[in-house]
């Protein structure tokens, strides 16, 4: 038996057993998704989709496709035009079954395009066990939300302050405490310092 399903803006032709590579889904390596947008199964043709049939599949791979290289070539215009390389994430997967009736309540996780859905969404349709680990980043997150923006120092830019903040200053209070002769983490100007102290 087959089936015609819709994903990422095209449809495919499956039968279990196939191997497609569609547009990148929302899901891991090894997990099985449903695809619900059926538009036929067999001889039932959808109106536009055929109510409670699905395509099950196995996800194997997150890809790229092949590179394709876009070139703008201006005519009149001397030494102008553009290259541009593109390769197009794509998802790898096995279809394992095709389900005419009782789709809806198979309890397999929806096949979502990864481009449509926001982060929140991705997180919120994965496992739970995927949850401790977001719930332990949003207690250290206060502990963050106390460090203060050490580009705000003159001559301190983004590369600076990070490289502060990886050798474990972070607010104004610990650049102004640095001994500029002892510390070699990082190569702390003496101005610095005199402006931290004002700042703190």
């Amino acid at each position: 038996m087959f089936a015609v399903m819709k994903t990422g803006g095209k449809q495919y032709k499956v039968q279990a057993g196939d191997v497609l590579r569609v547009e990148k889904l929302a899901a891991d390596a090894g997990e099985t998704v449903q695809f619900n947008e059926i538009l036929m199964v067999g001889a039932t043709v959808g109106t536009p989709t055929v109510a409670g049939a699905g395509v099950q599949a196995e996800i194997i791979d997150q890809i790229k496709g092949e590179k394709v290289i876009h070139f703008v070539k201006r005519r009149r215009k001397h030494s102008s035009k553009r290259t541009k390389g593109h390769r197009q994430q794509l998802t790898l997967l096995r279809v394992t079954d095709i389900l005419e009736k009782g789709a809806d309540k198979s309890g397999v996780k929806a096949a979502i395009g990864a481009g449509s859905v926001s982060g929140g969404a991705v997180h919120a349709a994965a496992p739970a066990k995927k949850a401790a680990p977001k719930k332990a980043a949003k207690a250290e997150a206060p502990a963050a939300a106390a460090a203060d923006d050490l580009t705000a120092i003159t001559g301190v830019g983004p590369a600076a302050a990070k490289k502060l903040a990886e050798a474990g200053i972070t607010t104004f209070a610990q650049l102004a405490a640095v001994d500029v002769d002892s510390f070699e983490a990082v190569k702390v100007k003496p101005e610095w310092v005199e402006q931290a102290k004002t700042l703190a």
